[in-house]
């Protein structure tokens, strides 16, 4: 979306994080005219769904001009400058209870905040409200006895996954532009895939993770457990962990990983039929399309599925192989081991 012109206020949710930050950073709106925006839009849509259970627009409105007078001051807020961003109920925030969701834990109010929020605050961000979870953290679903059932904004009928259900039905309607979840098994990937938005899972010590509030976890969780961004685009997902990312002593597994690593070839498969799933012929021509303009794609028979990697499956897919090309296979330009793709209809 265009961001030469001055948007209107029930425009904002539209735009990505990194849209909203640069709007921000340049003046053309100021973070509490998005923070606005932010709770109109939480209060619009927000009882239909139940993603967020605990929002206090006064703090809110004051994180937004805290970032706006850094600005009124010559100085740079942040990569996340005026950004509304959801925190699950199972990380810590300074004056909100880290519940999870439990009766036990209603009263649990954090004294300090997680590292990860830290760091988020650091780099700009207004922390929007506190989104749903089951208890505990530990279903497929999202509800618990405190807060009640999040549901799915694409079919009410259908679960919005778990347990970071709760965030990403927020940024799936635009409640806040960056949820950040937890995951042990896939509870930001799931929920991502079932409200239709991204999200990943960051390897172990990459995002530090500590709760001051709660007991320790015990040495399995300590090595599964992590938090990751959900957002509507892949660019936010990768300009929040940015901002979330950085070692803390407070956890001992976090480590300072850059984001970034020297140069590598380029391997991936496209599944346009898992599972032998039929798949609409606009699906199969734009994800070709997509796909093609990325990689350098030739055609391959069957006789060569001896070369491809993976071994390849029952369906149709396409393949990344780092061998040269079949003989038979026309030239084309570039490293024979990067960036080279095969068609297979297996």
């Amino acid at each position: 979306m265009s961001t030469a012109a001055r948007p209107g206020a029930s425009q904002l949710w539209h735009f990505s994080a990194g849209e909203v930050a640069g709007l921000v950073r340049s003046g053309k709106v100021s973070a509490r005219e998005v923070a606005d925006a932010a709770l109109q839009r939480l209060d619009s849509i927000n009882p239909r769904i139940n993603a967020i259970v605990d929002c206090r627009p006064d703090l809110v409105r004051q994180q937004a001009d805290q970032v706006d007078s850094l600005l009124a001051r010559g100085n740079d807020p942040g990569p996340l400058a005026g950004v509304p961003i959801t925190l699950k109920i199972n990380i810590d925030q300074v004056g909100f209870a880290t519940s999870d969701g439990s009766r036990l834990r209603k009263d649990w109010v954090a004294k300090f905040n997680s590292p990860v929020v830290d760091n988020l605050v650091r780099n700009g961000a207004v922390l929007l409200g506190r989104s749903n979870s089951p208890t505990f953290a530990l279903r497929w679903f999202t509800s618990n006895v405190l807060y009640g059932s999040t549901r799915n904004p694409r079919d009410p009928l259908l679960t919005p996954g778990g347990s970071s259900g709760g965030a990403a039905a927020a940024v799936a309607t635009g409640i806040g532009h960056i949820a950040v979840g937890t995951d042990v098994g896939g509870s930001v990937r799931y929920p991502a895939y079932a409200c239709g938005v991204h999200g990943i899972r960051p390897s172990l010590g990459r995002v530090p993770a500590y709760n001051a509030s709660s007991p320790e976890d015990t040495i399995g969780l300590q090595i599964m457990h992590v938090k990751g961004p959900i957002a509507r685009t892949v660019q936010d997902l990768r300009l929040s962990l940015a901002a979330m990312s950085g070692a803390d002593p407070r956890d001992p597994w976090s480590v300072p990983a850059p984001l970034e690593g020297p140069p590598m070839p380029l391997r991936a498969a496209l599944c346009v039929r898992p599972g032998g799933i039929g798949a609409g012929k606009t699906v199969c021509r734009r994800s070709w399309e997509r796909f093609g303009t990325r990689f350098e794609v030739l055609q391959c028979s069957n006789r060569c599925r001896d070369r491809l990697t993976p071994t390849p499956l029952r369906h149709r897919a396409w393949w990344i192989c780092n061998s040269p090309c079949p003989p038979s296979a026309p030239d084309l330009p570039g490293s024979t081991a990067c960036r080279r793709a095969w068609w297979s209809d297996c």
